[in-house]
Order: C-alpha cells, then sequence, then structure tokens
C-alpha cells in the first residue's frame, strides 16, 4: 500500500515539474515585460472582457454607502 502511494506521489511529482517547466519557458518568452516586471495578463482573461474601469466619480458612491451606514445607526441607536 505504501508502495503505491509513493509511486503515485512520484508520478505527481513529474507532473508538477512539467507544468512548472511549461509555465516557466512560456513566461520566459519576454511577451509583455516590461522593465523587468513580469505582466499579470488581468485585463486579457475572459473574465475580466466585458468590464469597465472606474469612473472619475467613483467616490461618490463611496460617501453614499458611509452616509448609509451613518443613517442607520442613527436610527438604531437614538
Amino acid at each position: 500500500m505504501g508502495v503505491i502511494v509513493n509511486k503515485e506521489n512520484i508520478k505527481n511529482d513529474e507532473l508538477s515539474k512539467r507544468i512548472n517547466a511549461d509555465l516557466r519557458t512560456k513566461m520566459s518568452g519576454g511577451v509583455g515585460v516590461i522593465d523587468g516586471e513580469t505582466p499579470d495578463l488581468v485585463d486579457d482573461s475572459e473574465y475580466m472582457q466585458n468590464f469597465k474601469k472606474t469612473s472619475k466619480f467613483g467616490w461618490v458612491w463611496v460617501v453614499l454607502i458611509v452616509l448609509a451606514i451613518l443613517s442607520l445607526l442613527a436610527i438604531i441607536f437614538f
């Protein structure tokens, strides 16, 4: 039983090493590297495709939320 588990661990280690090597070769290709920094590629992902950046009036939402919390606290305690 211990031998089977040990063999599976060896296979998993080999697979992990291969995956890590593949990822290193892909990232070391220099695609998108600016001043020695690696890109995080978040903006290119499919998940972020239809999102918009926050406009310059995004702070208004923060102020409204804070005011709503303050008004709830005032209603509860006063």
